[in-house]
């Protein structure tokens, strides 16, 4: 082994434990790009993580600023060189890549890159997603390719570790919901119920009809309230099983509303890492608000949702291509007041892009 080699294969070492050590999957992603980039001398570096249905998830990225990053829209969705090394599962290296022959050009607003290096990231027994590199000057070598390897094959393990522990404390958390909402069930709610028994059945052998109603409201009071119970147990067991799995709770939350109104909906949920209850049922609610707002008044037949996590917020993006507004002038009353007043009570922000003709593009960012 060369020493210049020696030297890389140190670094790798060294810098992969801190990999391996993070149990949050978004830190562990993070920090395998930017390894991936340091170790090689690329430009640019990101991991795509490939959803259930083979289709890009999530896109963690370094060598583009926020700026261009906004510009060029929605993350890539697996076409050309990237779609072949998903489908195939194998590492793709060119020097330069308009001249392979999967290649299908740039989204309006992507750098031009020369140089590529495509690695697959197994977790288990399934490929997690593909860490790619581009743009390092001369080429990536052969020793690029076996250093990339090496640290996607680390980063497998460590995002194995991370899901493990994420199902773990989400097991946790259910579990501890369901606890609370079976002793607000056998205990509470049977109790209230013996009372309001009790008071129903003693206002009947009263004589002064002023006490008897007294009673009898007392009872309606507590019917209330047994009945504001249940809705709230139901909650908790229906937000506890949506974060076993937020993705498909977002997705049938955006096909029920869409469905009945003959749309279609393309849905990209990213790992969202570990988010409160309350924090993913403000999320919810708002995206609800915003999809609700386009099925009503975008005049088009499809809708993009978008939500990943960046940095220590969730951001979710719904754009349509119909008919647009202009926000600056547009009468309240589209629901556009919910969406602000619940963002401004969370911490929260809502950014509204939109005019005639255009569409429009609402940008969800809650705290996350």
């Amino acid at each position: 082994m060369s020493p210049i080699l020696s030297e890389r294969v140190a670094a790798l070492v060294k810098a992969a434990s801190a990999v391996v050590g993070r149990l949050d999957l978004r830190a562990v992603l993070e920090h395998t790009v930017l390894l991936a980039r340091d170790l090689t001398g690329a430009h640019y570096a990101a991991l795509g993580v490939i959803g259930e249905h083979g289709s890009l998830v999530d896109f963690v990225y370094v060598g583009v600023d926020d700026d261009r990053a906004r510009a060029i829209g929605t993350p890539p969705t697996g076409k050309g060189v990237l779609g072949l090394l998903m489908n195939r599962g194998e590492t793709v290296r060119v020097d330069d890549i308009h001249t392979h022959p999967e290649f299908a050009g740039y989204p309006r607003h992507h750098p031009e890159m020369s140089s590529f290096l495509g690695v697959p990231v197994r977790a288990g027994d399934h490929i997690f997603g593909n860490l790619y590199l581009a743009d390092k000057p001369g080429g990536f070598t052969d020793e690029d390719q076996i250093l990339v390897e090496a640290l996607a094959a680390i980063a497998g393990g460590a995002v194995s570790t991370a899901r493990l522990h994420r199902q773990l404390t989400r097991l946790a958390l259910v579990e501890d919901r369901e606890r609370i909402a079976r002793d607000l069930h056998d205990a509470v709610i049977q109790d209230l119920f013996a009372v309001g028994l009790e008071l129903q059945g003693l206002s009947l052998t009263v004589e002064d009809p002023n006490v008897a109603a007294k009673l009898a409201d007392a009872v309606e009071r507590l019917d209330e309230a047994i009945g504001s119970l249940r809705s709230f147990i139901f909650d908790l067991r229906t937000l506890a099983n949506a974060l076993l799995d937020p993705a498909r709770t977002i997705k049938d939350l955006v096909d029920r509303l869409v469905q009945p109104a003959g749309m279609t909906a393309e849905v990209a949920v990213a790992d969202l890492g570990e988010v409160s209850p309350s924090r993913f049922d403000d999320l919810v609610q708002m995206i609800r608000e915003a999809v609700s707002n386009a099925v009503r008044h975008a005049d088009t037949d499809r809708i993009e949702v978008g939500v990943r996590r960046v940095d220590d917020h969730i951001v979710a993006e719904v754009v349509d291509q119909g008919r647009g507004f202009d926000p600056a002038t547009v009468e309240r009353g589209m629901g556009l007041d919910n969406l602000w007043a619940r963002a401004s009570e969370i911490g929260g922000e809502v950014r509204i892009d939109s005019s005639p003709g255009e569409g429009t593009r609402v940008t969800i960012r809650v705290p996350g």
